[in-house]
């Protein structure tokens, strides 16, 4: 078994996987979740993120079912749980599994939490209580797209966990996090090379995230127009945020984000099924192209 003490950066190395499938509750999905968990692992992915408002409790059956691969929540909402329960439920997976499991946090969407107000002052006094908990600053990471989030993300965690970005964001985020921290975008991978079917899949999963400010307003800073926003996005948009393509484009675009500053690299599969199913084959593909 590998050694899973070391620092996060080394640890998860270059590429994971980020899929919300592999969070879903439901009993007769389990096995299934546990044997595609064990074969990321023996592909060579250095983590497994977890889409959804995901917890330490989804994360326990795939650390149980694997001997190494870090596992992480990509994000729980800190609207979701109190930081004491968060804490609590880390300590007793470190337990049972030290140096496995990694806090991704986030503040969510506006839209999505009742009584949402003063997100960054709620972040950082979520991180006040879990350090008073006990919770290590390098055992958790922040989902920040914006400056002020990306620096508490340095000082006061192990990193960013950047989700919907482009290159061009990932270099701005290194600047501002400096060298150490960790930097781990997430990017979604279509393997297909039509483009316009591979536009098609693209756009009509990324419509339901320019619904939410968090994430127009970030293409907004980065240059992108509102029409480049409207309508399930622009074809622009899509290829900055979308790796599609044959094995050579698709990893062009992989390498682009570590060009700009990324450690690691969270992929997501993104099919016409996505959410409802694991895309076992793709995963494979991919860990091939990558190498």
């Amino acid at each position: 078994m590998s050694d899973t003490t070391g620092p996060l950066k080394q640890r998860i190395g270059r590429y994971g996987v980020w899929d919300v499938a592999l969070r879903a509750e439901e009993p007769d999905r389990r096995t299934e979740q546990a044997e595609a968990a064990a074969e990321l692992e023996e592909l060579g992915y250095g983590a497994i993120w977890l889409g959804g408002n995901s917890t330490a409790a989804n994360a326990a059956p795939l650390i149980g079912a694997t001997g190494r691969i870090t596992v992480g929540t990509s994000i729980q909402s800190v609207w979701q749980r109190e930081a004491a329960e968060t804490a609590a439920d880390f300590a007793e997976l470190e337990s049972a599994h030290p140096g496995r499991f990694v806090l991704g946090l986030g503040v969510s969407h506006g839209p999505r939490v009742q009584g949402y107000e003063r997100p960054y002052a709620t972040m950082v006094g979520y991180l006040d209580e879990l350090d008073k908990a006990g919770l290590p600053a390098d055992r958790r990471v922040l989902a920040a797209l914006g400056p002020k989030m990306l620096k508490l993300s340095g000082d006061r965690a192990a990193g960013a966990i950047p989700y919907l970005v482009t290159p061009e964001h990932t270099a701005k985020a290194r600047e501002i996090l400096g060298e150490q921290p960790l930097l781990a975008p997430e990017l979604k991978v279509v393997l297909e090379a039509d483009p316009d079917r591979a536009r098609a899949i693209a756009r009509a999963y990324l419509s339901r995230y320019l619904e939410l400010p968090n994430y127009t307003n970030n293409f907004l800073r980065l240059g992108f127009s509102e029409a480049d926003v409207a309508d399930g996005g622009s074809d622009q948009l899509i290829d900055a945020v979308f790796a599609w393509g044959d094995d050579t484009r698709v990893r062009e675009h992989v390498d682009a984000f570590h060009e700009a500053g990324a450690d690691h690299v969270a992929l997501q599969v993104v099919t016409e099924t996505t959410g409802s199913t694991l895309p076992r084959e793709e995963w494979r593909r991919l860990a091939a192209l990558l190498g």
